[in-house]
């Protein structure tokens, strides 16, 4: 067993900018086809789909914390959905943590695939697992323990064992599965608008309309916004790989 020191070492390591990993552009659209094969069949979105949550459930989380909100606690379930619950005597700062779920998995996936195309694949890993270790402690229930811990393990893993050149490309990968799944998530938001107008309850631009007096649409567009920006953010190493 590594000493903690030994630990410690390659933890602090992994922040230190790698050699770009040399990726061709048949890698890139395998990567592509391998991002799309998680978060579109149903079969594996069933299992990535989780993470997909666990990540729009960290964003509330995080935007509530940098607003000053009390944090009381996030639960995740085995059904896709998930609850953070937060207290907040300004109407502004709740909208506002309201509003962080469905963009973030597009800005984080849009940051795992600049970082692993710019050597700073391992420091994008060791930086999930600080945060993935830090939510442990505002779960409530056990699915929320299974996930962020099966999650968790993933990252640790290719942070302490993996070589830093594979990271790279994982993180690639990863992040490309994240961007395919907020549009995904986006596109389901947009379905229970226009036709499952009975589960509006669940839906943050209903609650943020709620909370706003500012129509759905808006909030959806603007969360489409922020999920293109990621997009082209996340594409313009991909096209110069590509050309």
């Amino acid at each position: 067993m590594d000493s903690p020191a030994s630990l410690w070492t390659t933890f602090s390591a992994a922040f230190t900018q790698t050699s770009v990993p040399t990726i061709t552009w048949v890698e890139l659209l395998l990567s592509l086809a391998a991002a799309v094969g998680l978060s579109v069949p149903r079969r594996s979105w069933r299992y990535f789909g989780l993470l997909a949550t666990a990540t729009h459930e960290l964003g509330h989380a995080f935007a509530a914390l940098t607003t000053g909100q009390r944090l009381s606690g996030i639960r995740l379930r085995l059904d896709h959905s998930g609850t953070t619950t937060t207290y907040s005597r300004s109407r502004l700062a709740a909208a506002w943590s309201c509003f962080w779920g469905y963009p973030v998995p597009a800005l984080a996936g849009a940051a795992f695939v600049w970082s692993g195309l710019n050597g700073w694949g391992p420091a994008a890993m060791a930086v999930s697992t600080l945060v993935l270790a830090a939510s442990l402690l505002f779960l409530r229930n056990l699915a929320g323990f299974l996930i962020t811990g099966a999650a968790l393990g993933g990252t640790a893993g290719l942070t302490f064992l993996a070589p830093a050149s594979f990271t790279g490309h994982a993180a690639v990968i990863f992040g490309l599965a994240l961007l395919v799944a907020s549009v995904r998530d986006l596109l389901k938001l947009t379905d229970v608008h226009l036709r499952r107008r009975d589960r509006l309850s669940s839906s943050d631009a209903y609650l943020l309309y709620r909370a706003t007096s500012i129509p759905s649409v808006i909030w959806i567009a603007l969360f489409t916004l922020i999920v293109a920006g990621s997009w082209v953010v996340a594409s313009r190493p991909i096209v110069t790989i590509l050309l």
